[in-house]
């Protein structure tokens, strides 16, 4: 009996903390991409990457409120957004590097959204059915934010000699945090084990030819996949850029805890 409460317990800390990682992501670029409301280069541009903002706090939601039921510890989703130090949150790197250029947020926008796609996809066939529920909402958002971005990365790459030089500089910077969507560790392993999720490793070769179409359409040249990769979000080991993206974005609960509009 010990033991079978071990693993169930196992089971779901593991699951939990899964689950951490597919909402902190989607959280921390949400908020990335909030910054641009009402600054974007153009009207229709500022509407649509606030949608995009939307669409994965949506998500965002949905998967911090399963992770809370998960944990049983009486929080909710707004508490584990909020009240949780960086060394606590589980998303990628890639999601928590600056703005930069609004050539660095679409090339950055791109890389995450072609993962997030194959992803989703995967997703759909989890032996967990509220995950599987969750993915097929959420992919009918994302097959659209993957269109949008690379036509736009293709735009600026096909476009004039300086939009080409950004953004094509932006990948080159940000290519080194792509590796650890792809990269097991010890509960990705745990987690494939179980059907919950596939093993992140078998999402890479469609994400690199899809990228490679986009890379020859916009006229760039993609990064050597075989490139040195930066690690540790996943595992709660984050640049100073989540410190001050968390510092804004928890201010008003911190300062007056469980207030209320």
């Amino acid at each position: 009996m010990a033991n079978d409460k071990f693993t169930k317990d196992k089971f779901a800390s593991d699951k939990f903390d899964y689950l951490l990682r597919l909402g902190d992501t989607a959280l921390v670029l949400s908020q990335q991409l909030s910054k641009w409301c009402g600054k974007g280069p153009a009207l229709e541009e500022d509407m649509a990457l606030t949608n995009v903002a939307l669409d994965l706090i949506g998500q965002a939601r949905m998967w911090l409120s399963y992770a809370a039921e998960i944990e049983g510890a009486g929080r909710d989703e707004d508490q584990l957004a909020f009240l949780r130090d960086a060394h606590q949150f589980r998303n990628f790197l890639l999601v928590e590097q600056p703005n930069g250029s609004y050539a660095d947020t679409l090339m950055r926008q791109f890389l995450f959204d072609s993962w997030h796609y194959f992803q989703l996809q995967a997703l759909l066939q989890s032996s967990d059915q509220r995950i599987a529920e969750i993915a097929e909402k959420s992919l009918k958002e994302v097959t659209y934010h993957l269109r949008r971005s690379g036509d736009l990365v293709v735009r600026l790459g096909d476009g004039t000699e300086l939009s080409r030089s950004k953004v094509q500089a932006a990948a080159n910077a940000l290519w080194p945090y792509t590796g650890e969507m792809f990269n097991a560790d010890a509960l990705d392993d745990a987690i494939t084990a179980t059907g919950i999720a596939p093993d992140p490793g078998t999402l890479r070769a469609a994400w690199l030819a899809h990228l490679a179409e986009i890379f020859a359409e916009a006229t760039l040249t993609m990064p050597a996949p075989d490139a040195w990769m930066q690690k540790g979000g996943k595992q709660g080991v984050h640049t100073e850029h989540l410190g001050y993206l968390l510092a804004e974005m928890q201010f008003l609960q911190r300062a007056y805890p469980g207030a209320q509009w």
